[in-house]
């Protein structure tokens, strides 16, 4: 059996940056950038103010100085005419100062009367106006190498970039087998379950900018299996669920190297989650996880998130973060263990409880669930107030 970094390095090893697409600022927010953007302009592209106020010539701002108001300067209307020493004009955040060299008294630091306006006995020296390219030149790149936030893209709309070119979403295929599965809604027969692991991968795969493309459940059977890998074409990724074991009716295996499959390896040193299935398959990247939902979600969490940051060109490990132990545990044994768990707010580092039953049937502890407690193979016992690794879950 793999060790878990083993596995994931070979996982990241089928995995590549997807190409490259051009799209409208508006659908960006979230997507990584394949090449710089340039700003397109100056930004602010003039001297403006930075407060409501007067504009003065920097020699007429002295205490108690007396001048005329001649003009207006607003966003957007700025003041055209000639302003002589002794002379103000009204101005208001955001607008164009009419020439460098001047200053602008706040509102509140002066008194106006008609167009005579008087300053304060006392003065601030800060000249309240926003240089022009304060923010950012024209020609600055912007090139961030992480998804797009909203601030992003607030900035790259300032740039006055209308398109950005950015790594193509991967589109994952997602595959449940099993005769024992039905689709929620439907009634299940005697022997037969509600199919829940597709609807937490492609959740899991929108949540992380993929595009989900949820299969019908394949059978038990080869012709079930093939018609269904044969609906899959087209995707960068292919995750399926169930049938990666070594039961007589674990055929997804047989049928994907049928197919073309070159398997990388199908076993992990983890619980939950030991038969996992990974490889190439014609055009795309197969990803196999186990049938039991608790196992999916965890080998989901390890495996396929990293494979869709590393195909949209984002960082592609997430480093486990600390907690002090909330109880004690035995060792962990052969498998490295990761553990359902409960995070509470504790002064320093948070305090990480696991749950006292670990079944990996258990979906309703898993949805209860704050993180996954990382409990490494042959480590242990652990003791209360131990420090320790978790991945949280979101």
């Amino acid at each position: 059996m793999l060790p878990v970094e083993e596995a994931l390095e070979r996982v990241l090893a089928l995995a590549s940056p997807l190409p490259l697409e051009t799209v409208p600022l508006r659908a960006a927010a979230g997507r990584v950038m394949g090449v710089p953007a340039n700003a397109g302009l100056t930004q602010p592209p003039f001297s403006a103010s930075a407060m409501d106020g007067y504009w003065l010539d920097a020699a007429d701002h002295l205490p108690s100085a007396q001048l005329d108001v001649v003009g207006e300067s607003a966003a957007g209307r700025s003041y055209q005419g000639e302003i002589a020493q002794g002379e103000a004009i009204r101005i208001f955040t955001g607008a164009p100062v009419p020439r460098e060299g001047g200053v602008v008294v706040l509102q509140e630091n002066t008194t106006r009367e008609g167009s005579g306006l008087t300053l304060a006995a006392e003065l601030s020296t800060n000249a309240n106006i926003r240089p022009k390219g304060q923010d950012f030149a024209q020609g600055t790149l912007f090139h961030p190498e992480r998804p797009l936030t909203p601030r992003d893209l607030g900035l790259l709309a300032a740039m006055n970039v209308a398109n950005v070119t950015v790594h193509r979403k991967p589109v994952v295929a997602i595959i449940a087998t099993g005769d024992e599965l039905v689709m929620p809604g439907n009634p299940p027969g005697p022997d037969q379950i509600i199919s829940s692991n597709s609807f937490i991968v492609a959740a899991q795969v929108e949540a992380m900018g993929g595009i989900a493309r949820m299969l019908p459940i394949a059978a038990d059977d080869r012709e079930s299996l093939r018609l269904v890998f044969d609906l899959a074409k087209g995707a960068d990724l292919i995750v399926t669920s169930g049938g990666a074991s070594v039961g007589d009716h674990d055929l997804v295996g047989e049928v994907a190297a049928e197919l073309g499959l070159e398997r990388s390896f199908w076993k992990i040193a983890m619980r939950p989650g030991k038969p996992l299935m990974a490889g190439r398959m014609r055009d795309a990247v197969l990803l196999g996880l186990p049938g039991n939902p608790v196992s999916a979600t965890v080998c989901a969490e390890l495996f396929l998130k990293p494979m869709l940051a590393k195909m949209q060109g984002r960082a592609h490990r997430q480093e486990p973060l600390r907690a002090i132990l909330g109880c004690d545990l035995g060792p962990t044994g052969p498998r490295t263990h990761y553990m359902r768990a409960t995070l509470e707010e504790a002064d320093g580092l948070p305090r990480i409880t696991p749950f006292t039953n670990q079944d990996s049937a258990m979906l309703s502890l898993l949805a209860q669930a704050d993180a996954l407690l990382i409990c490494e193979r042959g480590e242990g016992p652990f003791k209360q107030g131990d420090e320790v690794s978790y991945l949280p879950l979101i």
